[in-house]
């Protein structure tokens, strides 16, 4: 079974706090999952690689600011918004998800780490106005739906002067059909991480701009 010592290899930076809060996850999760089942039973054994270090790979595409804001959509159990939230403590991270017993697990993490930075709620996406500087997802369901979901919550002033707000989601596989005309910028997950699981995972980076003018 993998340890947190996983996360602590790939970010080594971590304070004494994020460490802890990183290393309390498993048993938060392993004891909630035997209640509400938010996890696959046979994912927990590789709960640091296929959840929180994935989940953590959109911090190595963009670094957040504090005071940005940030709305994780479909977040199940709180991936990735918990484990973001945990390394980026000074931004706001809204978690929501449509599944209101996931949104109970969420709270429950959350309020046992003592993350403040955290907000969750049960809704669907349509329903949550913003605006937010970045919304992020892990593989939802196709970009062509997913991105109506988020029009119009995108903030249209930039905290950060050298990226522009918009979607960070976590994909799979192929996904030159389903992008379809977006321009987007892809990140092979597999150039940071090196283990197998990480061989198509990919973050795409969607700007405001091209959620703005979608179409589809």
């Amino acid at each position: 079974m993998q340890t947190v010592e996983l996360i602590y290899s790939h970010f080594p930076d971590l304070t004494e706090r994020q460490r802890d809060q990183f290393a309390a996850l498993q048993d938060l999760y392993t004891e909630w999952n035997a209640k509400i089942n938010v996890i696959s039973r046979k994912d927990m054994e590789s709960f640091y690689e296929k959840h929180v270090l994935h989940s953590l790979g959109i911090a190595k595409v963009y670094s957040f600011k504090p005071g940005q804001k940030v709305l994780d959509v479909g977040t199940g159990g709180g991936f990735p918004g918990i484990p973001l939230a945990i390394l980026f403590p000074e931004t706001k991270f809204h978690l929501v998800d449509s599944i209101g017993k996931k949104i109970k697990v969420v709270l429950a993490v959350a309020e046992a780490l003592g993350l403040e930075n955290v907000r969750a709620d049960h809704g669907r996406a349509e329903e949550f106005k913003g605006p937010y500087d970045f919304v992020v997802s892990r593989a939802v369901t196709q970009m062509q739906r997913f991105v109506p979901w988020i029009k119009g919550k995108i903030s249209q002033k930039n905290l950060d002067a050298d990226r522009i707000n918009g979607l960070l989601y976590l994909k799979g596989g192929d996904l030159a059909e389903e992008l379809g005309t977006m321009k987007a910028r892809i990140s092979n997950l597999s150039n940071v991480f090196t283990s197998e699981f990480f061989e198509t995972k990919k973050v795409v980076y969607l700007p405001k701009s091209e959620i703005n003018q979608f179409r589809g």
